[in-house]
């Protein structure tokens, strides 16, 4: 479990004197480990990070991150994996970013997953007629032509699953009906459903979607099959159909549902995208900013990933209008496939293995760009420490939090995982899985002061470690 690791003593305000006690120790620790001459450093850079700060959110830039990423989500919308408009919106981010004088851009081509959603229907047919919301799940098969008819069995978790005998399972349809505690706790519903379903004899698989709120909107999202099972077809319904169904279950009557879907699945090729601006002293090691250009089919797309890829566009074209060139090369990485596992990062981790030790810090914004509250870290005690100091010069905006992940973000996972220190945006995002993966996520979730916000925190902080003196210690 993630636990608050804060160093900025204005939270004392607001926690037990237990707790407060607390964090002078880890406050005291930070100042042992680091001492008064890095921390000088630090603080050395409040001139600039507050110059970053008046550009974006009072200058020239003010409002662009929103009028960028709204140009962008209204011409392309969703941009699924191996789509023409995802490859479309993959050129134009590098046309925009050539507009700002911006020339050292690379792509490198992958091949990657393309599944296509067809024509999707669920009718409950006892005991009433009822027309079901539905989105199939990431890779699910389809239907057979005449569909799917069959008697529903709810299931609560995986444990009433497995002590579930075969033969009350066998020929139905699963429906998961798990309670929503967090997203990673419950996606393994949707990500697992299928395959632990049909390895007990379902025949089909619905999963009450992954997270707290609905306005009869379901969530999709990837599932994979495991091997020696029959692939059966799976989606997503709503919470309220969801708790509908249980009800009348709840009454001792039978729930019958038609269940048809058509899908495609094959491989095109995509690109990641790498812009570098390079360091002035260091231009080997490499300070990375990120975010994901492609989006599930349903919505546009706009938070889920637009925001964190246009806050990593932003942040060299910022500090190249602003005329500052840090130490370390900047580079900034638009993932391509991230919602089909990562396809994107695992090609660059394969691509780029010889080199990931040139990697100083690396950072992700892949959970929304609401309010920034501060970032979630990976990293040894001492980075953690680093990057602690370097928020308590955010205190301004309210951006001075840093939590313990030893796993953060979602493509730079991949990364971390050899030891690299990294960093996503930590946001007020209690609404994300709202909208998350849903047609809900649309331009009408962002706000214009959020974006620019958090954009000036992310460059802020990525110019501060890629130009600082020492490196951020493995």
């Amino acid at each position: 479990m993630n636990t608050y690791y804060v160093c900025a003593l204005k939270i004392l305000f607001i926690l037990s004197f237990s707790q407060a006690n607390v964090i002078k120790q880890n406050a005291d620790s930070c100042q042992q480990i680091l001492g008064d001459d890095v921390i000088r450093e630090i603080w050395s850079y409040e001139n600039v990070k507050d110059e970053i700060l008046r550009y974006v959110t009072e200058g020239d830039f003010k409002g662009k991150t929103y009028d960028e990423l709204a140009k962008f989500v209204d011409k392309f919308g969703a941009r699924p994996s191996g789509t023409e408009v995802l490859e479309n919106s993959i050129d134009y981010i590098i046309d925009l970013t050539r507009a700002e004088n911006i020339n050292d851009i690379v792509t490198e081509e992958l091949e990657v997953p393309h599944w296509t959603r067809g024509e999707e229907r669920i009718t409950m047919l006892q005991p009433r007629v009822k027309n079901l919301a539905v989105l199939g799940l990431g890779r699910s098969v389809s239907t057979p032509p005449e569909g799917i008819t069959a008697e529903v069995i709810l299931i609560n978790d995986f444990a009433q699953l497995e002590s579930s005998k075969e033969e009350d399972i066998r020929g139905k349809i699963v429906i998961y009906n798990p309670v929503f505690t967090t997203y990673s706790d419950t996606v393994a519903y949707r990500t697992q459903g299928a395959t632990r379903a049909s390895a007990k004899g379902a025949i089909a698989s619905l999963v009450r979607s992954v997270g707290p709120f609905s306005i009869d909107s379901p969530h999709t999202g990837l599932q994979t099959y495991g091997e020696n099972v029959t692939q059966i077809p799976t989606a997503a319904i709503t919470l309220e159909d969801t708790d509908l169904i249980k009800r009348i279950i709840d009454r001792g009557e039978k729930v019958i549902l038609k269940i048809e879907m058509t899908s495609s699945l094959d491989t095109k090729i995509s690109r990641n995208t790498i812009v570098d601006l390079k360091g002035t002293e260091k231009p080997d090691s490499l300070v990375i900013v990120s975010g994901h250009i492609d989006s599930w089919d349903v919505g546009q797309g706009a938070m889920d990933d637009g925001g964190g890829l246009f806050i990593s566009w932003a942040a060299p074209v910022i500090l190249k209008r602003l005329n500052l060139q840090p130490r370390r090369t900047i580079r900034s990485i638009f993932w391509t496939a991230e919602e089909f596992a990562y396809v994107g990062a695992y090609d660059y981790e394969k691509r780029h293995l010889d080199e990931l030790q040139n990697i100083n810090f690396i950072m992700e914004s892949d959970e929304g760009t609401f309010a920034p509250l501060g970032l979630a870290v990976g990293g040894n005690q001492e980075a953690r420490c680093i990057i602690a100091e370097i928020l308590k010069l955010f205190e301004s905006i309210n951006a001075t939090t840093l939590i313990e992940d030893d796993s953060p973000g979602s493509d730079i996972a991949i990364i971390t995982k050899h030891g690299i220190p990294g960093a996503s945006l930590y946001n007020d995002n209690e609404r994300y899985f709202w909208f998350h993966h849903t047609e809900g996520d649309t331009m009408n979730v962002e706000d214009e002061r959020d974006l620019d916000l958090g954009t000036a925190l992310w460059t802020a902080v990525a110019y501060i470690v890629a130009d600082i003196s020492f490196d951020i210690p493995r």
